[in-house]
């Protein structure tokens, strides 16, 4: 379902359309000073207003596939770093080698090396005087996780008895694996940006405070006022349409 942002794009520009069709029916009649407010300009700005949507309504799709893949892309990776993390504890090495390739793992998978306290028990440490509270230490972030996985193949690297047969554990494999997702990521990054510059332009022509097409429309009509009076016919067609400021 659309955002009522979305819709309110459209709705202005449809009553814009409408504003124009009165217009053109004033015939010579309406002949504004105001060059901004002229009918040809009129014409312009609801073109311009549709051109700056249908971008971002393009661009839309773009931005969710990207989000889409990578999100596929990302999902094996938690039970495949906890296999390379067995893959370390099952070969002859320093306890605190696998200590560290759990530390990675953990980032990696957003777990905790203590657990989260309870309700109950954060009562009972505060009725004892210890205020504590629980801290978020996830780092779950796509950003946070490349980064610590780079970071855990750089480990593994160093490690030299980590020679797995299996080829998904290789750090060949891993390091591709790394490559493709920070592709998949950066994706995401560029359309979300792609995305957000359109979205700008769009508000900029939708609903800048003076050059605007809300405002335009709003001139449009304080001049049919001025022109034909508030109890006319003629700008009763025209009062009705509404135009409202919309961001997203």
């Amino acid at each position: 379902m659309a955002s009522k942002s979305e819709t309110g794009h459209a709705k202005n520009v449809a009553n814009f359309d409408e504003l124009i069709s009165f217009v053109t029916g004033y015939g010579a009649a309406y002949n504004p000073s105001n060059a901004a407010i002229k009918l040809a300009a009129l014409k312009t700005a609801v073109t311009n207003a549709k051109n700056a949507i249908n971008v971002v309504d393009g661009m839309v799709p773009a931005y969710k596939n990207a989000v889409a893949e990578r999100k596929v892309a990302f999902e094996p990776l938690s039970k495949l770093i906890t296999r390379v993390l067995n893959a370390v504890i099952a070969i002859d090495t320093a306890p605190q080698v696998v200590e560290n390739v759990r530390f990675f793992t953990r980032k990696i998978q957003g777990k905790r090396a203590v657990a989260k306290k309870t309700d109950e028990e954060l009562q009972i440490l505060a009725m004892q005087g210890k205020e504590t509270r629980n801290i978020s230490v996830s780092q779950m972030s796509y950003d946070s996780r490349l980064d610590n996985l780079n970071k855990l193949i750089k480990f593994l690297a160093t490690i030299p008895q980590y020679k797995p047969n299996e080829a998904d554990l290789k750090l060949a494999s891993l390091t591709s694996l790394c490559n493709t997702l920070q592709i998949k990521n950066a994706a995401v990054l560029n359309t979300r940006i792609l995305l957000s510059n359109a979205r700008i332009a769009r508000n900029n022509t939708l609903y800048h405070k003076t050059t605007g097409l809300v405002s335009t429309a709003n001139e449009t009509k304080a001049y049919a006022k001025s022109l034909f009076g508030v109890t006319t016919p003629q700008y009763r067609q025209i009062s009705k349409l509404q135009f409202r400021a919309y961001r997203m």
